[in-house]
């Protein structure tokens, strides 16, 4: 029954999610492109094409940004839009890369790439220092318990690799980061354009004796990041095959977002209260003997009791407290404001309701983390404290113990746009 993972489970667990954050211009998008194209995980093609495409654009270099600058928009105007998913492995680990956008306007795209990522890399152009933005994606960075952070001061080159330049920067960012909840930091010199500390060491830092940005993140320990002991299952589907092959076939699919679950387990599903055992559990085509997060797998339960989408599997000593009122900070993300007394479709999980917004407790200023509580509504791209009541139980856990059942979205019934993303409080 204990929380013991085996030398192939870790194997499978060593996949690092990281999104990128910062200031327009800041180069986010090229520092990705220098990732792929330094560990070689871009086809020739590919470098064929942002070759000719950079010579057509007049440039005398390769613009590497053209490898996630997927969007026509994105192209013309030299930025990004929307979040960027990007896919690459070395020997060490894989990786999946949210790209996120630097304008302000675009702040709740950054918050969807950076929800479910296990580092944060900011970046900052060593000419500029840290700007609003930069502090504003920090800050969002550590609402959303991202719980690595890797501070890259770019453009290094353009300042002729200045010492004096790069201590002053990480001298204001760490006493900054003092007022987060920032558990990891690594503070690194780079030029994206040159390759610079990127995967390779610079001959142009001798006084810097950190890692190269690829060094960090594939060794990076996020494996303990993960919530390991509360089992929680939210089930997504009912799988019923209805064929001569698998007549009697029942089985529950979902994505583990917490705990280990194991052969044998007994269970308890809520909110029925139903206790039961797991009698298999299925990956793909094959039976395996354990399931952590983030696997999705389908789990098979010795009794037939009664489970259905938005049902949460979990230990019987062990089980989360069904709640509805909610007290949770907030994003939001449209330009309607959010007003108390306005009522919203909210999505817990695997399980959805309604929400009334009880009450706005204080809006938080990003620049010097000020709770302004004289604040009536939130504005878009605002943080605040928010109290709601919901019309179904909630199976939820505070954010700061289990970042998937500790999280919703508020849901914009008229539309059906996601307005709001909530981080449960404890």
């Amino acid at each position: 029954m204990g929380t013991e993972i085996t030398p192939e489970s870790k194997r499978q667990m060593d996949l690092l999610r990281f999104a990128t954050a910062g200031s327009v211009d800041d180069g986010k998008s090229t520092l990705i492109g220098r990732l792929l194209y330094d560990s070689k995980s871009i086809f020739e093609d590919q470098i064929e094409a942002v070759e000719k495409t950079s010579e057509a654009k007049g440039h005398d270099y390769v613009d590497l940004s053209l490898l996630t600058d997927g969007l026509r928009s994105e192209r013309e105007q030299g930025i990004t839009i929307d979040v960027a998913y990007r896919y690459f492995a070395t020997p060490s680990r894989k990786f999946i890369i949210a790209d996120t956008p630097g304008h302000i306007q675009y702040t709740r795209n950054m918050v969807t790439g950076a929800s479910t990522a296990d580092l944060g890399l900011v970046l900052v152009d060593a000419r500029n220092g840290l700007t609003e933005q930069s502090r504003r994606h920090a800050v969002i960075l550590s609402l959303l318990r991202v719980p690595h952070l890797v501070l890259a001061i770019n453009k290094m080159d353009l300042v002729d690799w200045d010492e004096a330049i790069y201590e002053k920067i990480k001298a204001e960012f760490t006493q900054f980061a003092t007022k987060l909840n920032i558990p990891d930091l690594e503070i690194i010199p780079i030029s994206a354009l040159k390759g610079d500390n990127v995967v390779n060491r610079s001959e142009n830092t001798p006084w810097y004796e950190g890692p190269t940005l690829m060094h960090h993140l594939e060794h990076v320990h996020v494996a303990s990041d993960r919530d390991l002991v509360d089992v929680r299952f939210p089930v997504q589907y009912v799988v019923r095959p209805h064929s001569d092959e698998f007549h009697d076939y029942r089985g529950y699919a979902g994505q583990v977002a917490g705990g280990v679950l194991k052969q044998g387990d007994e269970v308890v599903v809520l909110p029925s209260g139903m206790t039961t055992k797991i009698a298999g559990i299925d990956f793909f085509d094959k039976e395996i003997d354990q399931a952590f997060p983030p696997m999705s797998v389908t789990l098979r339960l010795e009794d037939d009791v009664d489970v259905s989408r938005g049902d949460t599997i979990a230990r019987v000593k062990n089980a989360p407290t069904p709640n509805q009122d909610i007290d949770a900070m907030i994003c939001w993300m449209t330009n309607e404001p959010l007003r108390p007394r306005q009522k919203l479709a909210i999505k817990h999980t695997t399980r959805t309701g309604r929400a009334l917004v009880k009450d706005i407790q204080y809006r938080l200023d990003i620049n010097s983390l000020h709770r302004d509580q004289e604040t009536k509504e939130l504005g878009l791209n605002e943080i605040g404290r928010v109290q709601l009541r919901t019309t179904v139980p909630l199976l939820s856990d505070p954010y700061s113990k289990n970042r998937t059942t500790g999280s919703f979205i508020l849901i914009d019934e008229a539309t059906g746009v996601t307005v709001g993303a909530g981080m449960i409080n404890g």
